[in-house]
């Protein structure tokens, strides 16, 4: 399967690190490509250039671990772009504890957040909502956490998930106001509904 189908999880990327020789979660750099792609959007060879830096390294290894960090980029795009409301940030699934979940969570909330200082802070222009929900995760960078395996304690981690979910769909819509993805929702042929108008490859 090719990975331009391929969905990319969180494993396969952290294994991709691993052949780096990088131990680091891909949950932060996770969170700066999304609040970037949602500021001003950040051209494939600059997103590359950025991983390769975190890694340590000059370029990938080799041509499929590439693939991956652009398929990671363009995955992220396609989602946060599409009517659906699918987007989903890259974090650690179940096969992880709920303490490793939890803190994936955080290190994707420190890039997202982190991204938008660089880009120059929160704008005049968004809504309060967004302001909101943007003070919300503020806060979460500062919590403590470490939690039990229990019930109570996944619904708040699902809560707080969806909460970085939302921040970043609503970041991208107030930025990219009347795109054509959303336009063409109603489109029953639209199997391209979900792609963004320019694909770098």
């Amino acid at each position: 399967m090719s990975l331009i189908d391929e969905q990319l999880d969180f494993s396969r990327v952290a294994d991709t690190f691993l052949a780096h020789g990088s131990m680091q979660s891909p949950a932060f750099l996770d969170g700066r490509l999304c609040a970037r792609l949602a500021l001003a959007d950040i051209s494939a060879d600059t997103w590359l250039e950025e991983v390769c830096a975190t890694l340590g390294v000059d370029q990938p290894n080799s041509r499929e671990d590439g693939e991956v960090l652009l398929a990671w980029r363009r995955q992220a795009l396609d989602a946060l772009a599409a009517p659906e409301l699918n987007f989903e940030p890259l974090l650690p699934d179940d096969l992880f504890s709920l303490a490793e979940r939890a803190h994936g969570l955080q290190e994707w909330t420190q890039g997202f957040l982190e991204a938008i200082v660089e880009a120059g802070g929160q704008s005049d222009d968004w809504s309060a909502a967004l302001r909101e929900v943007l003070e919300d995760l503020g806060s979460l960078v500062n919590l403590e956490i470490e939690l039990e395996d229990n019930a109570e304690n996944e619904n708040d981690l699902f809560a707080l998930t969806e909460h970085a979910r939302m921040a970043a769909m609503m970041l991208y819509t107030e930025q990219h106001p009347g795109q054509p993805q959303v336009e063409r929702v109603e489109n029953p042929e639209g199997d391209d509904a979900t792609t963004p108008p320019t694909q770098t490859h």
